[in-house]
This record gives C-alpha cells, structure tokens and sequence, in this order.
C-alpha cells in the first residue's frame, strides 16, 4: 500500500501531522472552544431567508468582493470597539485560517520567515509550513506570557516577515496588552520591516478592550477575528481582518476567483443583523469561563489567567499517576475525564489541559468529573 512517505510531497510537510482534534461522541464536549449555544430561531429564520434569495442567483458567480459583507463587517467593528472602520480595510475569507493562509501568501513563502511566541496557536506554525515560510519558535514566561525582552532580540537576530501574536492566546488564554504589541511592531519595523498580525479571535471574550485601535497609522499590522466563537458560527467558516486598505488590496493578489460563496455571504450577513442577542450569549459564557476558574482554583488545580472562552488547567503535581509514574501527567487527567464522559484538549502544554466554557451544566459535569477523578489518584 502507498503512504505519504512514497509521494513526491515536499520535503517539510514529512513526518508531519495534519491539524486536528478529536470528534468523539461523548456526553460533554468541550475541547474545541465552540460556542455551546445553538443559533436563536429568529436568526436560523433569517439566514433561510437570505440564503433563499441567494439560492435564486446561484448560476452566477457570487459578489467576488464581498462588498455588502465587508460592509457589515466593518459596521460591527466599528460599533463594538469604539474604532472607525472602513469597508476599504476589512477583508473576508473561509474562517480566520484562510485568511492567515493569504497573508503568508503575501507576505510571506519561499525565503521567508514567521514568528510566533509558544505556545501558541498551532496553525500559525503549520499553515507557515504550508505556504513555504520558514517558522521560528519565539519566547515566553513560565506564566506564559509574552517575554518582551528576549522577543525584541529574537525579531532583531532572526528579522522575520511575519510576526504573529495571539491575543487572547489559544491555548493559554492569556491577553497581550498594547505596550507589548507596540514594542513587537516597532521591532519588527526596524529589523525588515516585517508584517504584524494580531490573532484576536477571541477578542469579544476578552476583560481587555479590542487592539483593534492600533492598527491606526500602522499600516503593517493587520488584526484578524473569527465568526466561529463569538457569533457561535463554527459551520459557517468565516473569519476576517481589518489592516489598512494597502493591506486588503495586496491579499486580494493571492485570494482564490470567488473564494467565498454566496451562501456564505448570505449566512454571515443573517448573523451580523443579530449581533445583539449573540453578544448577550458571549457574556454569559464570559461568566462561566470566570466560574471555572474560580472553581477549579478552589478544588486545588493550577489555572491560568483566561481571556477567552477556554481555561488551560492542570492537576496539582501532589497528585501520583497511575502505575511506577510518580506525578500524574496531562494525558492521563484527559483519559480519565473522558472516561467520565467529558472531552477537553490535551494541546501537549506540559501538565495543562484546556477546557472550553460551555452551558452552565456542562461546566457542573466538568467540574464533578474533575472531583472524582482527583479522589481516584488521591487513593
């Protein structure tokens, strides 16, 4: 039988794993950091309704730039931020992954390189690979943060293309506040200069205002959000950037003929005409994400700062693991939950899990399959 390794596929994609999390059918799934709440009727009526309209025109290729959505889009962050955006700056793609996808294209390939600070989200690393860019690991803290000295000088050393920063970082949780952001772009300006990304799909769950307001008079730095998390439009796979208009002219050298549908448009424009009641959903989660956290700190795990709609988390190192392991180790904390029929995510962060924040009984069921399974090692 033919493998991967009998294929002419090049040289940096051997030996690696495509990016996945498992989809198991269990009880309680919180591994993905999907919002746990369907879409109110009124908007499963609305997009029917707009999909319609669009099912009629479907012989045609849709609006290639997207103009009506990007509109929208720009509306939206305009209102829920506080900073004036342009349709001009705003951009829209297949989720927040193709749009990092035709920045690399753009800015990055062949010769070039990307940092990120780990860990970190793990499509940033792979979708560099993909598009030929040359990946550099950068630096943090023991509490994960970012470590903004030996950032600088690794910018500086490696004067990468790209330079991503996620916040709130995923699988962390932890937020980037702007004076770190701001010594990252000026280094990265001085050393190439480089393009900036700020990863803010996580952004409306967030203490922390929007960084959005930098990117004004910045015109290398781009910030891109997501439909999946906050919207709870995880099947709707739409993601979107704001940057300056420079910016949006250039992606659109790269981008696909009509890469995004109209059936996609047409959906995502239903959404945004409901931002108020998805908004409404948003902060209920903000409270059970602060739930878990104090919940979990009071049972005696380690937990870190969350901004998102997740908590990374670990298992006091007290604890012994099954068998001759002294310590009991992350992957066994995640086999024991699911055997209690919760799923979360092992991200391979030594001794940390991630769990996202779901319905009010899910987070119970969590919380209770942590308990037993804290007095099963405690035996």
């Amino acid at each position: 039988m033919t493998g991967i390794d009998d294929l002419p596929i090049r040289d940096e994609l051997r030996g690696k794993s495509p990016y996945g999390a498992p989809q198991l059918d269990v009880p309680v799934r919180l591994n993905t950091n999907e919002n746990p709440y369907p879409l109110p009727e009124p908007l499963v009526r609305r997009i029917g309704e707009r999909v319609s309209e669009a099912a009629r025109h479907l012989n045609r290729y849709p609006d290639r730039d997207a103009v009506e959505l990007r509109t929208e889009l720009a509306r939206y962050l305009t209102r829920t931020t506080g900073h004036e955006v342009g349709r001009a700056g705003v951009w829209a793609a297949n989720g927040s992954n193709e749009v990092i996808q035709q920045l690399l294209q753009t800015f990055g390939g062949p010769g070039r390189t990307a940092i990120g600070f780990e860990p970190s989200y793990s499509m940033h690393a792979l979708i560099s690979r993909s598009t030929g860019t040359g990946w550099i690991s950068g630096p943090r803290h023991d509490d994960f943060t970012i470590d903004v000295d030996a950032a600088v000088r690794a910018i500086g050393e490696r004067k990468p293309d790209v330079v991503f920063i996620c916040s709130p970082n995923n699988p962390t949780g932890t937020a980037v506040d702007a004076g770190t952001v701001l010594a990252l772009y000026e280094a990265a300006q001085a050393a190439k200069p480089s393009l900036v990304v700020v990863d803010e799909a996580y952004g409306e769950f967030s203490h922390h205002p929007s960084l959005l307001p930098l990117i004004e008079g910045r015109p290398n730095m781009v910030l891109s959000r997501t439909m999946s998390k906050a919207f709870g439009a995880a099947g709707l796979r739409l993601g979107y950037l704001a940057a300056d208009p420079a910016v949006v002219d250039a992606v659109q050298l790269v981008r696909l003929p009509y890469h995004l549908s109209a059936v996609a448009q047409a959906t995502a424009l239903a959404a945004l005409e409901h931002t108020d009641t998805l908004l409404g959903y948003v902060e209920q989660l903000k409270a059970e994400r602060d739930r878990l956290v104090t919940e979990l700190r009071a049972i005696g795990c380690e937990v870190t700062e969350s901004d998102a709609n997740f908590v990374q988390f670990g298992l006091p190192h007290s604890l012994k693991g099954r068998g001759d392991a002294p310590t009991v180790d992350a992957h066994e904390v995640w086999q024991g939950l699911l055997d209690r029929g919760v799923l979360v995510r092992d991200n391979g962060v030594p001794g940390r899990l991630r769990v996202t924040a779901g319905t009010p009984e899910e987070n119970d069921a969590f919380l209770d399959a942590v308990r037993d399974l804290m007095k099963e090692l405690n035996r």
